[in-house]
């Protein structure tokens, strides 16, 4: 059965593969399980079987769907440009796939099972090396790092292992859509405070900043956790040093854990500074990185989480009663491409600093495109999302749906001029949705082709106006 098994993965990774063209690559991404198809093929059992009056956990109750349910969809019954998930689409480094190749073709019986449970022992050796080097200090690659299936299960391990029912996480806004969900399933509670534009009409994440007041007033003896998301997803700001050691002062004042969600660490463009590297942050800070983000593999699904031994103890609890272990085969592919990075950092070939010079050029090639329509765009500092101000545009939005202005017009947008984003105020709670309603989120890690027919569209419909 493998040697038929085999050939085909090979032609999945090949460059050659009919799986690199974009427009397979986009419509692979947004596929969605058919409901209408499962529900006429088990419809049979609904005539003969009584529905039970089982309902949700209660650990589920305040759960919403998520902002990707709705706009996924339909991006991809509208067949628009997909400039709102944050995935390339254009093929990953020529030394990943053929470390996948390397893999799949192996002799060794052993990497197409499973493997130790925290960490293929050669992948979590990659990791404490290359982040032992840009830490700064030694990392027990055993005890100090957990491999997960994508940084997705490393904050959900996190929460669930970490938040007891009563415990107070702070979330900045706007933070990625999954944390308040995470933390309400863990039955801890919430605290938001967001981040404040200094000027009217802000044209850098830079200019969005934490209220130093604001921030230290919501520490309490119930607070367990902050998350930092740096660089932050949607904004793509960069929190300066400075702001990183205002924040490590309150958690080692009132003894709070420091969650740093670093997965767009190497897509920077004027520097970055990790949190566990502050004095005194280490014992306090978890980490949670990504291969798909720095890769560019968001289909691989390996994260992983660095921190103290007495921390991780707790996440591992979790994961070997949830996934247990991740793909061996893509685990053992991740390990050499990380082996091949530690050797050429501070080369021109190194893709983890080169990445985000290719998308610096991107950047700034969205941004002018964002300008030309009459939108102003918030330039990031790092990440490759960037929001645009839509607030003054005056749309028919009657037949856009309900909800949050940035929800009509994302709607509008997709479906009559073929361009798919995603509303900045999904990224918010709902008494700020306010503060997120005047912005979009476009994602710029895709080929130029794509840009310029999102382009193209873009300014057909500006001409119109």
């Amino acid at each position: 059965m493998l040697h038929r098994i085999l050939p085909a993965l090979i032609c999945v990774v090949s460059e050659r593969s009919v799986f690199h063209h974009p427009r397979v690559l986009s419509s692979l991404t947004v596929c969605l399980p058919c409901s209408a198809c499962f529900h006429q093929r088990h419809r049979h059992l609904s005539n003969e079987t009584k529905m039970t009056s089982h309902g949700p956990a209660k650990r589920l109750a305040g759960q919403k769907k998520s902002v990707w349910t709705e706009f996924v969809k339909l991006s991809s019954e509208t067949k628009a440009i997909n400039l709102g998930q944050g995935f390339p689409d254009f093929a990953a480094p020529d030394h990943v796939r053929k470390a996948l190749i390397d893999v799949a073709t192996s002799s060794n019986p052993l990497l197409f099972q499973y493997t130790r449970g925290f960490g293929h022992p050669r992948m979590v050796n990659a990791i404490a090396a290359l982040y032992g080097k840009l830490m700064g200090r030694e990392i027990d690659s055993m005890e100090e790092v957990m491999v997960t299936v994508g940084a997705y299960q490393s904050l959900f391990s996190i929460f669930m292992s970490l938040i007891s029912p009563g415990d107070e996480v702070i979330l900045i806004e706007p933070f990625f859509d999954c944390y308040e969900p995470m933390v309400l399933m863990a039955e801890g509670t919430p605290r938001f405070i967001a981040l404040k534009p200094k000027t009217d009409n802000p044209e850098s994440a830079e200019d969005f900043e934490l209220d130093p007041e604001e921030l230290s007033g919501l520490f309490n003896e119930k607070t367990k956790a902050i998350v930092v998301n740096t660089p932050n997803n949607p904004l793509g700001k960069v929190y300066k040093r400075s702001e990183l050691e205002m924040i490590a002062n309150l958690c080692k004042k009132h003894d709070t854990l420091c969650i740093s969600d670093e997965v767009y660490e190497f897509m920077i463009y004027p520097g970055h500074e990790h949190t566990a590297t502050l004095p005194d942050m280490w014992e306090r800070t978890l980490t949670v990185c990504s291969a798909g983000k720095i890769f560019s593999v968001t289909g691989f699904k390996l994260g992983w989480t660095i921190g103290p031994q007495y921390l991780i103890d707790h996440l591992k609890t979790v994961g070997q009663n949830c996934a247990y272990t991740s793909p061996t085969p893509l685990q053992e592919a991740v390990a050499q491409s990380l082996e091949l990075e530690m050797s050429r950092l501070g080369q021109p070939d190194c893709y983890l600093t080169s990445l985000a010079k290719e998308l610096e050029v991107k950047r700034d090639k969205l941004a002018n495109l964002l300008r030309g329509i009459g939108l102003t765009p918030i330039i990031p500092q790092g990440s490759y999302f960037m929001l645009a101000n839509v607030s003054h545009l005056d749309l028919d939005l009657s037949d856009s749906g309900d909800g949050p202005k940035d929800y009509k017009i994302v709607r509008w947008i997709t479906t009559k001029l073929g361009v798919a984003t995603i509303p900045c105020s999904a990224f918010y709670c709902e008494e700020h949705k306010s503060f997120g309603e005047k912005y979009i989120r476009f994602c710029f890690i895709k080929e130029d082709s794509t840009l310029d027919k999102a382009a193209e569209k873009l300014m057909k419909w500006k001409a119109g106006v």
